[in-house]
Parts: C-alpha cells; structure tokens; sequence
C-alpha cells in the first residue's frame, strides 16, 4: 500500500513542478515583449566639414554686381523651310545624266538631270491622235456648211460639227502642252526628259544616283534646293528656362568653328511641344547668313534677359568644380564649413566670377575652395 501511495505521489509532484517552471518562463517573456527604447542618433550632414585649424583658410566677402540675366545653350544650323524648293522628276523612268550634285550651288534655269522614260512616247501618241481627230472634224464642219449654205442640212448639224471641232481642239491643245511639260518639242519629239534647276541656291539633298529609277511628282524627290542666304538656328531649352526666353527677342550665337565671330539671331518660335525625354523645348533662331555658317553646324547661343539683377561675386578660386557641379565653402562656426552648390556666371575683368544663386552679397566663403577639399579628403 505504501508503495502504491509513493509511486502515485512522485508523478504528481513533477507534473507541479513542470508547470511551475513554464509559468515562470511565461511571466519572464511577458516582462520582455515591451516597447525597446529607441536612441536617437545624430543626423549627419555630408556637406559639413569640422577641420582642426580654420585659421589657416582664409575667408572672404562675396562682392556685388548688377547684370541681366544670361541663358547658354546649343544649337544646331538648319535651312530655312520656307526657303527649300523640292525638285522632282517630271516623268517616270530611269536616270540617264546626273549634271549636278549634292551641295553644288546652281542658277535657275540650269540643267541637273536626264532622264529616259516612256511617258514621251505615250504623251506623243496622244498628241498625233489628237492632230489626226481635229483634222477629220474640221473637214467635217467644212462640210457641214457647205451643206447648209446651200439649205441641204439644218443649222443643227452645222452646231454638232462645231462643237465637235471645238472639242477636237481642246484636245489637242492639250496633248501639246503635255509634251511641253515634259520638256519635249511635239515637232521633234524624244525619250529623254531634261529636268532644270527651277530657283538659284545650294542642293541641299539628293535622291538619285546615276541609272536609279524615279517615278515622277513621287516623293523623295531627286533635288532640294535651298536658299542659304538666311538660316534657322534650332536650339534645345529645359523647361526650367523657358521664362527667359522670349518671342521677337535676340540672342547672341557663337560658332564652334569660329570663336571669334558673335552673330546676332532673333527668336522667331518656340515650340509648344515638349521633348518627354530629356524636358526640353526647340527654340528656332532666324537669322542672316554671313558665309560662314554651313547646315549641321554647332553653335552656341546666349540668351539676355531684359532687367538687371544683383548677383553675387566671389574670386574664381573660390568656386570648387567638383562632380559636374559648382560648390563653395561658408564657415558655420566651431571650425566647421558647409559647402554650399551654386550656379556660377561670367566672368569679370577683375577675375572674379558672377553667382547666380547659392549665396548672396557679403556672404563669407573660403578664398581657396581646392586647398579645403583636399585638406577634407586627407
């Protein structure tokens, strides 16, 4: 009895035991599931330096300059649209002369191009057929007053020649001035087609090889020949820019080629559609063409505001070109500096340089910005 009692009794005091240790164990976890506490770390700011000696940078006042406001940018020479005359080919066929080529300048009335075609011998076969009918119908009227002069047919028969002779000739009219298009003589008919220069200028544009084929009035045409004595000017402008320019104002344009050279271009539209790629809108300058400018040609071009702004002006040194950006130095106080990016300008006579925004005038900023950069990378 005693051992019945016993092993009945062991169980029981484990089973106690095990559920004593996993309430313990969930009172332990339930003290941990509480919020952590969060610390709170300093932000870092990359643009600020601490250096150990500021003394030895030496500071400077931003200066004061009053000018307008300038915008750059590229542009491209393009003929003038509405000074290009396309030259097609007058007949179907194949080339047979070339006798003028890509950038020739020519003269109005000058031959450029041959070509052979059956449309002669088609517009030639309508012409004799033509020539043949009005001939049968005015012998036919002929007759008819005879006839009637002599009270054989009434006056009705005398209008049906007549109007058939009148349509007889209309015909053959034109037959002839179809021969004539074509650059044919009707008295001396051939298979070749001359085509000439209809206004002087530069050929812009060719289509047509020697022994190629053309289909007449059919784009491309063989010729374009375009009037350079005045040429567009095709510049891109961010949409940020855009308030600085300006319909019927001028901008001053620099040839790559000729640095020395600045042409005055006046803006004659703005394009209300915008490139979704790059945000850009195409500006078209007129202007003259001095001789210098040929199509394709990269310029530069200067866009002036109309009202003077303050701008600030810090010396050249101080303007650190870093990253395909501009930067200067300001002390904050306890040895540190913050580099600030601005937008540089021109530069004056006196070596120092325009800021169009960053700073403004009287601001401190460190005289020699690379001397601090690389005391910062060590």
């Amino acid at each position: 009895m005693k051992k019945l009692w016993i092993s009945a009794f062991v169980p029981l005091v484990l089973l106690s035991l095990f559920a004593t240790g996993c309430g313990g164990g969930a009172s332990a976890q339930g003290n941990d599931t509480g919020p952590t506490p969060s610390q709170v770390v300093p932000d870092f700011d990359a643009n600020h330096f601490k250096v150990d000696h500021p003394e030895r940078f030496a500071l400077v006042k931003a200066g004061e300059h009053f000018s307008a406001p300038e915008l750059n940018a590229t542009g491209v020479v393009s003929p003038d649209v509405s000074r290009q005359v396309p030259v097609p080919s007058l007949a179907s066929g194949r080339i047979v002369e070339i006798d003028a080529r890509l950038g020739d300048t020519v003269k109005k009335g000058q031959l450029l191009f041959k070509v052979r075609s059956t449309d002669i011998a088609s517009a030639y076969s309508d012409y004799r057929k033509a020539v043949k009918n009005e001939e049968l119908t005015k012998i036919q009227l002929d007759r008819a007053k005879l006839l009637y002069s002599n009270g054989a047919v009434a006056k009705s028969a005398v209008e049906v020649a007549q109007n058939a002779e009148d349509d007889a000739q209309v015909d053959l009219d034109t037959s002839i001035e179809h021969l004539r298009l074509l650059g044919s003589d009707p008295q001396h008919p051939t298979g070749i087609v001359a085509v000439y220069a209809p206004v002087s200028g530069t050929i812009t544009d060719q289509q047509i090889t020697d022994a190629s084929g053309v289909v007449a009035l059919t784009p491309p045409n063989p010729f374009t020949i375009s009037d350079l004595s005045h040429v567009w000017v095709i510049c891109d402008v961010y949409e940020n820019d855009l308030a600085q320019v300006h319909v019927g104002e001028y901008a001053e344009v620099h040839l790559a080629a000729y640095p020395d050279r600045v042409l005055q271009a006046r803006i004659s539209n703005i394009l209300p559609i915008m490139d979704p790629n790059i945000r850009t809108a195409k500006v078209r300058l007129e202007m003259e063409n001095p001789g210098l400018m040929r199509i394709g040609m990269f310029v530069a071009a200067t866009f002036h505001g109309l009202n003077a702004e303050k701008r600030a002006t810090v010396p050249s040194t101080a303007i650190l070109h870093l990253h395909d950006r501009q930067w200067i130095y300001t002390p904050a106080g306890g040895g540190v500096f913050r580099r600030v990016e601005v937008r540089a300008g021109n530069t004056l006579p006196d070596g120092t340089q325009e800021i169009a925004s960053g700073i403004s005038p009287g601001d401190q900023v460190v005289r020699n910005a690379l001397v601090l950069q690389n005391t910062v990378e060590q």
